[in-house]
């Protein structure tokens, strides 16, 4: 009996010896987007948000309830402005690396060496003392200050709520650690603010929202029928699995490819183009390739998100963040304070229109908010929703104008031009917690003069 349970001990120790040299020499690829997930919050949030790269790994990364992120454990590099991450210490680590004007990019293969500076002329910040939205001060509303310090209506997790009534910022609040300076992730409300940059290139004339053909490599088979306005649309039929929590499309896309914009062009057609729904963040950073290459100069079209729209409003904050290929992710990183968002939210109730300057073509917004058949009327032609949590603009406390923009894990920004009404939340409260911001927004709705 004792020899064989030492035959059977010798036997345990190889296994769990080969099993650990199977982690360390060939990982499996969820492993792998768990490190790359890792690397890329923590370094987005020490270098733009300038927080703590320990409260971050456990606030952020642990915390929601990925029991394999549990295991993770990150490394800051100050001098050279990367974070490494790495799940049970020996699995191949995440990289994520950081450059001023362009935030935090991940490096699937630990090489961020190709990547150029984003030249963009540095904005002064607006003055706390100057009313928003030229400023920061807020001219608060006491009824609606008191809704959203309402812990019920502003949900688990908030970390910045701003109301905007009138083209003034009535009422604000942060969660614990949180302030107006601190950027937040908006993730797919990012695509949003996709939406505007075509809009911007379309005022151009360098774009056209009706155009198919769009790219060589789809020019010999059904995805050359493709027009601009399917893939804002998210009804352009390539197919792309949506899916978090495992190894699908939108995770290897994040975590695992260098060039995102590429592997979401790959995609074959599962349906024809304009006939289903499909929601897709390959489709929006495919989009962000799109615009940028009706530049001729590269490093114009990297500015260009800086130049040309963020200066402008005074959203000195934001930033949008790229792939290692230097297409911005426009489906999914874009940091900025809840002040900067709100001032987006502004933009757009002004129909494109700021301090008198039209700076999207006439009724843009109106195109971005027009319901799509193939969604059921869910959402806009321009990367935008019309229903959030199964409340549809038009029904209940809701005007026919509203419309939402998302991201995961709790961000929202409900706008409706016809009450002048904007209402940012941002947070970071899994769906599995089952808040309704909806429940914020109707009371707000409620409680105008």
């Amino acid at each position: 009996m004792g020899r064989i349970l030492r035959i059977s001990g010798a036997t345990l120790v190889l296994i769990i010896v080969g099993l650990f040299g199977w982690l360390a020499l060939a990982p499996p690829e969820l492993l792998k987007v768990g490190d790359g997930y890792a690397a890329k919050i923590v370094c987005s949030n020490v270098f733009i948000a300038g927080r703590d790269a320990e409260a971050v790994l456990a606030d952020d990364v642990q915390a929601p309830g990925n029991p394999l992120l549990r295991l993770v454990s990150v490394a800051v590099d100050s001098g050279n402005q990367m974070v490494t991450a790495r799940i049970l210490g020996f699995a191949a680590a995440g990289h994520a690396v950081y450059r001023p004007g362009a935030g935090c990019t991940s490096l699937p293969d630990g090489d961020g060496g190709g990547l150029a500076p984003i030249q963009t002329t540095d904005a002064a910040a607006p003055l706390p003392d100057v009313p928003w939205p030229e400023g920061g001060r807020a001219e608060i509303d006491p009824a609606l200050q008191k809704l959203i310090e309402d812990g019920d209506l502003a949900g688990p997790g908030m970390r910045a709520i701003a109301v905007i009534r009138d083209g003034r910022l009535v009422a604000e609040t942060y969660g614990k650690g949180f302030d107006r300076s601190t950027p937040l992730l908006g993730w797919s409300m990012t695509k949003s603010v996709t939406a505007a940059l075509i809009g911007l290139r379309v005022a151009d004339g360098r774009m056209d929202v009706s155009r198919a053909g769009l790219l060589p490599e789809w020019t010999d088979d059904e995805r050359a029928r493709i027009t601009l306005a399917d893939l804002m649309a998210m009804q352009s039929g390539l197919e792309f699995n949506e899916n978090y929590g495992d190894v699908t499309d939108v995770t290897r896309m994040l975590y695992l490819e260098k060039d995102m914009a590429g592997y979401a062009a790959a995609k074959r057609l599962s349906s024809k183009p304009g006939a289903d729904f499909h929601y897709s963040s390959g489709t929006s950073t495919l989009l962000a390739r799109m615009w940028m290459r009706t530049f001729d100069d590269p490093a114009t079209a990297l500015a260009f998100p800086q130049d040309a729209l963020f200066r402008p409003l005074g959203m000195t904050s934001a930033v949008l963040e790229t792939d290692a290929s230097d297409t911005f992710v426009g489906s999914s990183y874009m940091y900025a304070t809840a002040q900067d968002w709100a001032r987006f939210a502004q933009f757009l109730l002004q129909d494109g229109v700021w301090k008198d300057r039209a700076m999207l073509p006439k009724d843009y917004v109106a195109f971005m908010r027009t319901p799509t058949k193939a969604s059921g009327g869910k959402y806009g032609q321009g990367q935008v929703w019309l229903e959030e949590n199964g409340v549809r603009a038009g029904t209940g406390s809701f005007p026919a104008d509203a419309f939402w923009m998302l991201g995961h894990d709790g961000q929202a920004i409900m706008l409706v031009p016809s009450l002048k009404l904007a209402v940012v939340r941002l947070g970071l409260t899994p769906s599995r917690l089952g808040y309704d911001v909806q429940k914020l927004n109707a009371k707000i709705i409620e409680a105008l003069d």
